[in-house]
């Protein structure tokens, strides 16, 4: 039988406890407004662009190689200040904190995330999940690589993930079997995505918002 001791809550970052498709339209409109429609499809090439070729989102990389062209343009050093000083607090899914509050109740939440170095940190801070894991949190650039790592760090008898990505929650589940619980929660264009459903194995369990782990008890895991 599980006791809260012996269980580990993985807890995905970007629409799972966030919005972060509402950060990217507002990044989006805050380019556009600055820049015009042109530019700001130009941004969003590069970005495409690095995240092709670094397997991850470069928000900071991508202006960094944006700002050719457009040197001269006042707006250009804002941008700056809009990532790094962007309210995440205001972008948390309705009960999000509450929810990993309650998970505290039931083991030990971690937040295992895919991510750069600088920014994602930086987001999981100003959005104050940092603070709700108590710093516990794991950054990779293709976490369901990194189990081995993961298991070091928090070695339990029984691990839950939750993500809004299903293919990912069925590669953690393929490699570690029934000492994972996949928990998929439909938030954000990936969950609502086509391919979402044709996930094998299939999750777990399936939420609708991460709000409704607050109904959940360790038997339900």
């Amino acid at each position: 039988m599980l006791s809260p001791e012996s269980v580990i809550f993985l807890l995905d970052v970007d629409n799972t406890l966030l919005d972060n498709d509402r950060f990217t339209k507002d990044l989006g409109d805050r380019l556009e407004s600055a820049f015009g429609v042109a530019e700001g499809a130009r941004y969003w090439e590069i970005f495409g662009r690095r995240r092709e070729a670094l397997g991850l989102a470069d928000y900071l990389g991508a202006l960094q190689d944006f700002r050719s062209g457009v040197e001269d343009n006042p707006q250009l050093l804002g941008m700056s200040d809009f990532l790094l000083e962007y309210s995440f607090a205001s972008r948390l899914f309705p009960q999000a904190l509450e929810a990993v509050a309650h998970l505290r109740t039931l083991g030990l939440p971690v937040v295992l995330s895919d991510g750069d170095i600088v920014f994602q940190p930086r987001k999981i801070h100003r959005s104050g999940i940092w603070a709700a894991v108590e710093g516990r949190v794991l950054i990779y650039l293709h976490k369901e690589k990194m189990l081995d790592h993961m298991q070091q760090r928090y070695p339990g008898k029984h691990y839950v993930m939750v993500d809004d990505k299903a293919n990912l929650l069925a590669a953690m589940k393929s490699a570690l079997g029934a000492r994972l619980t996949t928990v998929f929660v439909r938030q954000g264009h990936y969950a609502l995505a086509a391919e979402s459903k044709s996930a094998e194995p299939a999750p777990d369990m399936v939420i609708e918002r991460i709000g409704d782990l607050l109904n959940h008890d360790l038997t339900d895991f």
